[in-house]
């Protein structure tokens, strides 16, 4: 009996684990990329800019991409993995495109969908997910990173009315939103707020002279004695558990992002082994560059098993645990730039060339190291996992 066929950029064969749902998701976000982003994105993200993006925000509306795993208010309410498979693709094109669309759908919807009232649902997440709002989320800010819970950012009790006055760093989509979910300290400890932009007091100056991301909107969000309605208040989010566990849905995106730009490195580095003649004969003959190809898969396809496995615990009743989204980001993470710093060792002189999508993944995924959870942190998420011990002051 003969074998059976063996692709090379899926040895494995773990696309056929895929419904046939979960392949339209794939196939249709890929073609859309394929053939409105990919023949411009590196001049994007040479450009430093993200042209149009309220367009894009309205086609990824179009294909139900905008809070595809949240349930009713105009979203697709997919699966889990269906959704991951969604941001594999986005960010086998570019970082930039996986951002947006976690933000959108997985911190600010998410957030008003987990812990809004009826009114605050009603009225912004159909237009969200049909991208005619955009979103942001802000929680980081310029002293206070990885310790959120020391947020210097308040919101006071003036009669009925919240005013909120601090600033809030390395935001997402701040420039071009039209709404934010700014938490806050209170009287009664860390609160979320839904803040139209047009507020008097709100501003988003746009972040410049990045080299990472790049293809992305990255902003400072100002709130200066931003003045709030009683309703403004997310009536569900209480304490700094409410925005980690928004956290927790955006890393579940990054665990299955970040292996489509491993795998769009490691593809490039096949492709360039092959063509590519030295000492007579292609590099792909030489037993080092075998060695990296045959590492970088095997690495690219533990990743992606571990973001299947995670899917079916996030899908299931039971759900999945925050130490095992640190198990998937922290390791995914780490291997996806080392398997773009290897792709790039194979492609030489041209890695460090925007003809080619390497070096922009990699450095790319040096922002995605550090967002949602640095490594040190999931290490002693996990740590505290194992062990039972906190370690963290």
């Amino acid at each position: 009996m003969p074998f059976p066929a063996l692709d090379p950029v899926d040895p494995l064969n773990l696309e056929a684990l895929l419904t046939d749902e979960e392949r339209a998701v794939r196939d249709t976000v890929r073609q859309y990329l394929d053939d409105k982003v990919e023949p411009h994105i590196a001049g994007w993200f040479e450009a430093g800019e993200l042209p149009d993006l309220p367009g894009l925000a309205r086609e990824f509306g179009k294909m139900g991409l905008l809070g595809m795993h949240l349930e009713g208010y105009g979203c697709a309410g997919l699966s889990a993995r269906a959704y991951g498979i969604a941001c594999r693709e986005l960010e086998a094109t570019d970082s930039g495109l996986r951002s947006f669309v976690s933000v959108q759908g997985s911190l600010a919807m998410f957030a008003i969908h987990r812990f809004g009232s009826e009114e605050q649902k009603q009225e912004w997440l159909p237009k969200m997910a049909a991208g005619e709002a955009i979103g942001c989320f802000g929680l980081t800010e310029p002293d206070h990173g990885s310790d959120p819970a020391s947020m210097t950012t308040r919101a006071r009790r003036d009669g009925d009315d919240w005013i909120l006055e601090g600033r809030k760093m390395w935001i997402t989509n701040g420039s071009v939103a039209a709404v934010a979910v700014v938490w806050a300290q209170t009287e009664d400890g860390v609160r979320g707020f839904v803040v139209p932009t047009d507020a008097p007091g709100f501003s988003a100056p746009l972040i410049k002279h990045k080299m990472s991301l790049r293809a992305s909107v990255t902003s400072e969000l100002v709130l200066d004695g931003v003045r709030l309605p009683a309703s403004a208040q997310l009536p569900g989010a209480r304490g700094v558990g409410a925005p980690l566990t928004c956290l927790n849905e955006a890393r579940y995106g990054i665990v299955w992002g970040v292996t489509g730009a491993a795998r769009s490195a490691w593809t490039a580095a096949r492709d360039y082994a092959l063509q590519r003649e030295q000492f007579g004969k292609p590099i792909a003959g030489f037993q080092l560059t075998q060695q990296k190809l045959v590492d970088m898969a095997l690495e690219l396809h533990k990743a992606t098993l571990t973001a299947l496995h995670l899917s079916a615990l996030k899908d299931s009743e039971a759900g999945v645990h925050p130490a095992q989204i640190s198990f998937g980001k922290l390791n995914n993470v780490r291997e996806a730039i080392e398997i773009c710093r290897t792709a790039r060792t194979i492609l030489g002189a041209n890695g460090i060339s925007l003809e080619y999508p390497v070096i922009r993944h990699a450095n790319n995924l040096e922002s995605v190291l550090t967002y949602e959870g640095t490594s040190e942190m999931h290490t002693l998420a996990l740590g505290q996992a194992l062990t039972g011990h906190a370690a963290f002051r």
